[in-house]
Parts: C-alpha cells; sequence; structure tokens
C-alpha cells in the first residue's frame, strides 16, 4: 500500500513535518509522500478550506494534518471527532477513511509525552498558561490530564482565555481553572509557565512578556519549535530554571499523527534524534 498525506496551513512552506513523515517511512520501507497544501499559494473561487478537503479526497490522500490558522475552522467540515478533539475544540489531524473524515488532536498528546520525558518529576501543583489559542487549549488538556491542580490562563484575547478556562473546568471539575487578567498574575507564584502564544517564532518575533518575571525555582516550557530555542526559553534557561523546548512536542505530534494516517506505530526517539 501507498500512502499520501498532508499538512493545510498558512505561510507553511518551512514547515519540517515533510521531512519527519517521509524519513521515518522510509526508515520503516514504507512508501509514504507528505505534500504542503499552503494556503498562501492556494488559488481557489470559492470557500478555501473546504475545496481543499475535497481536493485531497479527490486525490486520494490518507490523511492530513491541519495548523494555523485552521484547527478549528476545520471542525464543522469533518464527520467525527476524536473524544480528545471534542474536548479540546480542536483538530489538528484528519483521517479519510471509509468516505468519512474524522479529526483527532495528537498536539495534547504529543506535549504530554515529551513533558513527561523531560520534566518527569517537576510540581503540577500551580501552572500558569500564557495563551489560549487552537494548541494552547491541547497544551492545557494536556496538563490537567497529567494532574494539574491548578491552572491560571492569560491571553490578550481575555474573552478567549475565559472560554477556555470555562470549558476545561466543566472538563475537570476536581481541578481549579480560571482566566487571568494580566501575565504577571498567572507567573507570579506558579510552580511552573507554559508558553503557548505564537510570539516568539521566526514569523512572529519577540517576547510575550519579561523574562524578568520567571523565578529560578520554576520550570518554563515552551511549545514553538521555529526557531528550536525562542529568546523567551534561552533566557529563561541561562535564568536557571528547567526547561522544556517546543521541539519534543512536534516530534511526538507528528508520531500519533504518522500512526493514525498509516496503522504502523513510528520509532519516536529515533525520530527525535533524526529531526533537524
Amino acid at each position: 500500500m501507498n500512502w499520501l498525506c498532508g499538512l493545510i496551513g498558512e505561510g507553511i512552506a518551512k514547515s519540517r513535518s515533510p521531512a519527519m513523515h517521509e524519513r521515518e517511512a522510509r526508515n520503516l520501507g514504507l512508501p509514504l509522500v507528505y505534500r504542503l497544501v499552503d494556503t498562501d499559494n492556494w488559488h481557489s473561487d470559492s470557500s478555501g478550506l473546504a475545496d481543499i478537503l475535497r481536493w485531497m479526497e479527490r486525490f486520494h490522500f490518507n490523511g492530513t494534518n491541519v495548523t494555523h490558522p485552521y484547527k478549528q475552522a476545520v471542525i464543522p467540515l469533518l464527520d467525527e471527532l476524536s473524544d480528545a478533539a471534542l474536548a479540546i475544540g480542536a483538530v489538528n489531524t484528519v483521517v479519510f477513511q471509509g468516505g468519512r473524515r474524522i479529526g483527532h488532536n495528537t498536539d495534547w498528546s504529543g506535549y504530554a509525552a515529551n513533558f513527561r520525558r523531560t520534566l518527569p518529576d517537576v510540581s503540577l501543583n500551580r501552572v500558569g498558561q500564557v495563551g489560549a489559542g487552537g494548541a494552547a487549549a491541547a497544551v492545557a488538556y494536556a496538563l490537567l490530564s497529567m494532574g494539574a491542580a491548578r491552572l491560571d490562563i492569560f491571553d490578550v484575547a481575555s474573552r478567549r482565555a475565559a472560554d477556555l478556562a470555562e470549558r476545561l473546568g466543566s472538563l475537570f471539575p476536581e481541578a481549579r481553572v480560571s482566566a487571568a487578567s494580566c501575565v504577571e498574575d498567572v507567573i507570579s507564584g506558579a510552580d511552573g509557565i507554559v508558553q503557548t502564544s505564537p510570539i516568539g517564532m521566526d514569523s512572529h518575533p519577540g517576547s510575550p512578556f519579561s523574562s524578568d518575571l520567571l523565578d529560578a525555582s520554576q520550570w518554563f516550557s515552551e511549545v514553538i519549535y521555529f526557531p528550536c530555542e525562542t529568546p523567551l526559553l534561552a533566557a529563561a534557561r541561562a535564568k536557571g530554571c528547567r526547561t522544556v523546548s517546543g521541539v519534543g512536542m512536534a516530534v511526538f505530534q507528528a508520531a500519533d499523527a504518522f500512526a493514525l494516517f498509516t496503522g504502523v506505530a513510528p520509532d519516536r526517539d529515533r525520530m527525535l534524534s533524526e529531526f533537524d
């Protein structure tokens, strides 16, 4: 069997996803092609995303990953959602199966796997999160699934943070989940901080907050992997914080998606060691 997979997103020309999937497929002896569908270059006279999914089905794609800004917009176009995707409210992996479009979220499982691997012994008693978008929802779900007792969320779009806190609070009633009015409130007194906003990416340079707010006793987690080390991650490490980069999350979410596309379990450690 041959596999044809893809990634739908905006401004994704430099994505590492094709290399990760195709290299691991070669390692496993699987004939797999992975193509980018960058909507910066998509020419369509109608609704765009719906057209892309129909085009993929027409050309017999087995599945596609979905990234910014379509992780939530794709949901109404799907036939079925996994439990995690439904709870998170965002999809990053779509499998085309039996004429149906099935949405999954491997961001949360990829984040959890990377976090457990890198910082297995840190406290999750109180966690501060900066950002409340699609990837942020997956990270928050992962943190609460790992046992975070308190999660404070800040986003410059305060309504988005409030909506996410309310939704996850109902899913994890044993935890305290709340939206904060300023970034200082989620950082001060927290055991660790997770940075899930796009600020720090090559396409969104800068830092979402000053590293002066961090304390050496805190752990710091970043979800950005392009670049592999953001200025804020470097500053947190220099300050003495235990840190988690976004590279592991990127690799492990891809590994989970690869398994969904092919039905074959990839070698996660190999994928991580070969990431570039």
